[in-house]
């Protein structure tokens, strides 16, 4: 499997995770490998409600802290779908949500080089 593939597959498993765990799948999804940290950059996952939500202060909190949990609580299905995928065991994985730009980065941390492991 080729790195670009490879960044398609967890593409796919985030936007699933994101529909099956978070309730809504991005409109836009784009995964980067660089070396042991995955990157994952969603857009339009907001739902109407929550962009309603986010024109204020609270709002923008009660969204942040909402998502957060609901990540931290679906978290370990979503290391183990990349675990089976890659074959590599997660170290951490970090999450963050944008209110502004709609946006939300995910990072995974694994135990491997995986440009060196797709490489060989």
């Amino acid at each position: 499997m080729t790195k670009g593939q490879l960044e398609a597959k967890i593409s796919e498993i985030i936007s699933k995770f994101e529909i099956e765990h978070m309730g809504r799948g991005p409109e836009k999804i784009r995964t980067i490998i660089f070396q042991d940290l995955i990157i994952v950059r969603i857009k339009g996952f907001l739902s109407k409600a929550e962009t309603n939500l986010a024109t204020s202060k609270d709002g923008v909190e009660l969204i942040k802290k909402v998502r957060m949990a609901l990540f931290e609580s679906s978290r370990e299905n979503l290391e183990e779908a990349i675990k089976a995928l890659i074959e590599v065991n997660v170290i951490s994985t970090y999450s963050d949500v944008s209110t502004k730009t709609g946006e939300k980065l995910i990072g995974i941390v694994v135990d491997r080089d995986l440009e060196e492991l797709i490489s060989k």
